[in-house]
């Protein structure tokens, strides 16, 4: 018998990837501080955090695969999360242009029954064009991108955005990243193609 799956997110953008496996899931919210931790680095907080959504969702579902995810947009010791608002994501991209953004997507897997978690941050490297304050602007009233890090879908208009996406996963742009969560599915003795 499968054990069931939650998925400790509310994002729209994680249950459309995780729906692509074809695998009966439940959903549930976590609440937790999304803060960083004082000199955290921003793939540190991503792992901490996809962790900690995964354990606390576990406290409700003591027979389950629990499946935590958190996304960290960084350029130095700039962060960029969910602008919230125009301004914010205006501000955003006139900060990303030209620049290349790393965005550390934090995944965790964990067994309620066992304790047994297995976590991982996976990076991806996007360049950005130089954004006009034109393009800016046309991108702002085509595409809603105030709930997402960094304020640019690549799965959408966002991509005309870019120069470059680096990286081993390619839906962990997105949010996450399927081939390493398959990995760690099949590792808790999930069947997948």
């Amino acid at each position: 018998m499968l054990q069931q799956l939650i998925l400790a997110s509310t994002s729209p953008f994680r249950s459309e990837l995780l729906r692509r496996l074809q695998l009966p899931f439940d959903i549930a919210a976590p609440d937790i501080d999304e803060s960083a931790l004082p000199n955290e680095l921003p793939a540190v907080t991503a792992q901490r955090l996809a962790q900690a959504k995964a354990q606390t969702i576990a406290k409700q579902f003591p027979n389950a695969l629990i499946i935590g995810s958190d996304q960290v947009a960084a350029c130095g010791a700039q962060r960029f999360g969910k602008p919230g608002t125009r301004e914010n994501a205006r501000q955003q991209l006139r900060l990303m242009s030209g620049n290349e953004i790393i965005f550390h997507t934090g995944l965790c897997v964990l067994n309620s029954i066992t304790g047994h978690s297995q976590a991982q941050c996976i990076p991806t490297y996007v360049g950005f064009r130089d954004l006009t304050e034109a393009e800016i602007e046309a991108y702002l009233d085509k595409e809603d991108a105030l709930n997402c890090a960094g304020s640019a879908k690549s799965e959408g208009l966002g991509v005309s955005l870019l120069r470059y996406q680096r990286g081993d996963d390619p839906t962990a742009l997105i949010g996450l990243p399927l081939i390493t969560l398959c990995e760690m599915l099949r590792s808790a003795g999930v069947r997948l193609p």
